[in-house]
Parts: structure tokens; C-alpha cells; sequence
């Protein structure tokens, strides 16, 4: 049988971060009601949708600082100029 640790281990290898959050709380309910292991199992696989339905985020695409418009800003062009060169 798999220890507790070794299972949120496992979850955290396998990315499964939704399942090991609601781990500690869906054993604590299926213990409790006496759940099915496929109650169990069932739960744990709900846990991980939300996290698996996120959506991916849009950022903005890294600007070369050559593209930067210092104009109009109170950044320092000649420091940032500098530091980006090193």
C-alpha cells in the first residue's frame, strides 16, 4: 500500500497539482461516507479538470529593446541602454 507522501509525491511528479490539493479532503469525505474506491477515484479526476481547463495565458511577446519607445515615458533611455548592453 502507498503511503500518503508517496502518493502526493507521485501527483506532484506527474502534474497532477488539482489531484494533490483535493487529495487530504476527498480521502477525508470518502473515509467518512465510506466512498467506493471508484467514488474515490472518480473525485480525484474532478479535482484535476479545473486545473486542466485553464486557459492558456496571452502575454505579450518579449520586445527587443531596439522596439521600445522611450519617447513620452520617464524611463531613462540611456541607463536602460546601458544595462541592456551590459
Amino acid at each position: 500500500m502507498m503511503e500518503r507522501q508517496n502518493i502526493l509525491a507521485t501527483m506532484g511528479e506527474l502534474k497532477l497539482f488539482g489531484m494533490k490539493a483535493a487529495y487530504d479532503e476527498i480521502i477525508k469525505v470518502a473515509v467518512k461516507r465510506t466512498h467506493e474506491p471508484q467514488q474515490i477515484v472518480g473525485d480525484l479526476l474532478q479535482a484535476k479538470l479545473p486545473i486542466a481547463k485553464l486557459p492558456i495565458a496571452k502575454l505579450p511577446l518579449a520586445k527587443d529593446i531596439a522596439e521600445f519607445a522611450f519617447d513620452g515615458t520617464p524611463i531613462n533611455e540611456g541607463l536602460v541602454r546601458d544595462l541592456a548592453g551590459g
